[in-house]
């Protein structure tokens, strides 16, 4: 697993939703080798540990990665106060990503919440061969949507209490009629029971899906064995990897639900 640690300047800070935030950042030896699916490793100022932000935008000519993240407690909020021109200590790019499929001919890309912006690096690859199913609680929540348009997805916008998109309810109500229509691959990112939910669906109806399991870190590469998770091998031995380092991408069959 190849990485940088750097600080790395902001070039550009956005307050895209409620508590939710933007951030480019100028690393360009991360950017040559960051894939969809990886994250980064930010160290706040006078915190101990790093926090782990999904990668949501790749830009290997400009030189720079998108971050975009939700204040969850005092070390994001510490992160989400930095201005353009700070910098960040960040880790760079770190974990296991997304399987790409060229031959595919329709992807659906799942994503709840927080777990919307790592679908972006996804959308840019397939474009309009892809359907981006987008799952928040309510209004206030939802980002993302013209970006993923931006980028040739065809968008569906969930939120639980119907305040605003298409569906009021779940993000697998409308992947299940997509799945009646023929989807070659499902990539998803978000809750674990909303992760547990589309892999079960998957799984019944024999698409192949890749899950981005969200899970607390301390290392970041796999010498802590903080973040262990429990996963089976195709002969139905159980066994323990890391989130970080083994994941945070995994295939669907592979994740102990």
């Amino acid at each position: 697993m190849k990485y940088t640690q750097g600080k790395y300047p902001i070039m550009e800070k956005q307050a895209i939703a409620e508590d939710t935030f933007s951030f480019t950042l100028l690393c360009p030896e991360a950017a040559a080798i960051a894939a969809p699916g990886q994250f980064v490793h930010i160290l706040p100022a006078g915190f101990g540990l790093r926090r782990p932000i999904s990668i949501a935008g790749i830009d290997r000519e400009a030189g720079t990665l998108r971050i975009v993240f939700a204040v969850r407690g005092k070390g994001t909020k510490a992160l989400s106060e930095l201005r353009q021109g700070d910098a960040m200590d960040t880790i760079a790019p770190l974990g296991h990503g997304f399987t790409l499929r060229e031959d595919a001919q329709h992807v659906v890309l799942v994503g709840g919440g927080i777990g919307v912006p790592p679908m972006l690096p996804l959308a840019a690859y397939y474009g309009e061969r892809s359907t981006a199913i987008s799952g928040f609680r309510s209004f206030p929540q939802v980002i993302l949507q013209s970006d993923l348009e931006a980028l040739g997805a065809r968008t569906i916008l969930c939120t639980e209490d119907g305040s605003v998109g298409a569906v009021k309810g779940f993000v697998t109500t409308p992947l299940e009629q997509l799945i009646q229509e023929g989807v070659d691959q499902v990539h998803a990112c978000g809750p674990m029971p909303m992760l547990r939910a589309v892999a079960q669906l998957c799984i019944q109806s024999g698409v192949p899906c890749e899950v981005s399991l969200e899970e607390r870190m301390a290392c970041g590469v796999g010498a802590c064995l903080g973040c262990a998770c429990k996963t089976k091998t195709a002969d139905g031995e159980e066994k323990f990897l890391h989130v970080c380092k083994n994941g945070p991408v995994f295939r669907a069959e592979e994740v102990c639900w």
